[in-house]
């Protein structure tokens, strides 16, 4: 491990050219050692950046990918080592100083310094690529067999305990918690599902859209509870089932947990930072402190796309975008650019695949405009105002990708609507 000298402050903002600017970056530091970590360090080199790098990951393990994490890893004996988005020989082409299994615990950005336990790191152009951890119950940190599922480690113990005939409980039916439940079903577990709401993904894709998603796991023998919440989780050392608010119970060998999640901030508590649900930004990704970056899930950025607000978003398609632009924008602000990108994400469960592109949230109007939500092969789109704003495909992959290649156009209702009739 390299542990670099603290450096003293540059001069404010606006006293040097951009010419100078880049000119001084020769020491950067990317904190968060995931998907956009790594990506940020590789894009920093492909940029051309040859000073020093460090990369900061509070896990042991080098950068893996996580989308696998809730299917492959659960659903089947996937080697977690498949996971690992670098080689060793990569990390060394790389030339990175990389402290993985130590979590950065402060940030200094007057003195340009970043703490890791004791150690202070400087840098001259910083990347925060922290993440975001997942949500837990309260009062269940002592019980034994309630999990969350966000790392490798997370998903190494969830699968240890996916016998067949296991009573697997799954609070929270988003894309997370679905994925777990069709994993669980795969191994032969008996599995319920608790949401709260009136249907699964009701706030990003609707009821009846969400109802089709439900009906999936009604489809595989999974018992969907919805409008229902969480009233305890029984057991002392080891978990023994669920008390819900409806006065029912459930017998638990296992409960996984999937209720979102919230940035890693925390070690930014003093660091002078916007903090709001994530680091807030400008479109370019800059915090409002030169030399200083945030992306990934920790980010809270507008997206041109969708338009001025900041957001935050949790999709790995994002990470990669925003690595690309962090690195080239942090190397040549005198060429920023600004974030602007379709949201897009998908999800596995059983043998069908979600898609969803664009904004599908408060639409004014939703309509199925290819396919049968009864054949479980479709496509949804999303109109707001005469403009289509997103679409949500179920095992329609071919008629998806065109239909996302309209929202990267702007294109109005009517040319959903067009495409649906050539399509058809």
């Amino acid at each position: 491990m390299i542990i670099c000298p603290a450096l003293g402050s540059l001069p404010p903002h606006g006293q040097l050219t951009f010419e100078e600017e880049v000119k001084t970056v020769d020491q950067i530091v990317v904190v968060g050692a995931s998907l956009g970590g790594i990506r940020a360090c590789q894009n920093l080199r492909r940029e051309g950046f040859e000073g020093e790098l460090t990369l900061i990951g509070a896990e042991k393990h080098r950068p893996y990918d996580r989308p696998p994490l809730s299917k492959t890893m659960l659903a089947t004996d996937q080697d977690p080592d498949e996971l690992q988005l670098v080689t060793e020989d990569t990390l060394v082409d790389l030339d990175l100083n990389l402290l993985l299994g130590q979590p950065a615990t402060g940030l200094d950005v007057n003195r340009q310094v970043v703490t890791v336990g004791e150690h202070e790191i400087r840098y001259e152009g910083l990347v925060i690529a922290t993440g975001a951890s997942a949500r837990k119950l309260p009062k269940t940190a002592d019980i034994d067999g309630v999990h969350v599922l966000r790392t490798v480690d997370d998903s190494v113990a969830i699968r240890q305990r996916l016998m067949p005939g296991a009573s697997v409980v799954i609070v929270g039916a988003g894309f997370i918690g679905s994925e777990v439940a069709a994993a669980a079903t795969t191994r032969g577990c008996e599995v319920t599902i608790v949401e709260a709401a009136a249907a699964p993904l009701i706030r990003g894709l609707g009821a009846e859209m969400g109802a089709a998603c439900g009906d999936l796991h009604i489809a595989h023998a999974a018992d969907l509870r919805l409008g229902v919440g969480v009233a305890s989780v029984l057991g002392k050392d080891e978990v023994e089932g669920v008390a819900l608010t409806d006065g029912s119970h459930l017998q638990a060998d296992l409960v996984v947990v999937g209720i979102g999640a919230e940035p890693n901030t925390e070690w930014l508590t003093n660091s002078g930072l916007n903090i709001d649900d994530g680091v807030i930004c400008d479109g370019t990704m800059n915090t409002g402190v030169r030399g200083v970056y945030a992306m990934g899930d920790v980010a809270k950025a507008p997206n041109a796309w969708l338009g001025p607000s900041p957001v935050r978003v949790e999709h790995w398609t994002a990470a990669t975008e925003q690595a690309m632009l962090v690195a080239a924008n942090l190397l040549h602000p005198e060429d920023s650019r600004v974030y602007d990108s379709v949201p897009f994400v998908w999800s596995d469960q059983y043998d069908d695949r979600i898609q969803v592109a664009g904004n599908t949230e408060n639409a004014d109007h939703v309509e199925v405009l290819l396919g049968s939500v009864d054949e479980r092969a479709f496509v949804t789109g999303y109109r707001v105002g005469g403009a289509l704003a997103g679409v949500m495909a179920l095992n329609t992959i071919r008629p998806f990708v065109q239909y996302r290649r309209l929202l990267m156009s702007h294109a109005s209702w009517d040319d959903a609507l067009a495409l649906a009739a050539e399509l058809a």
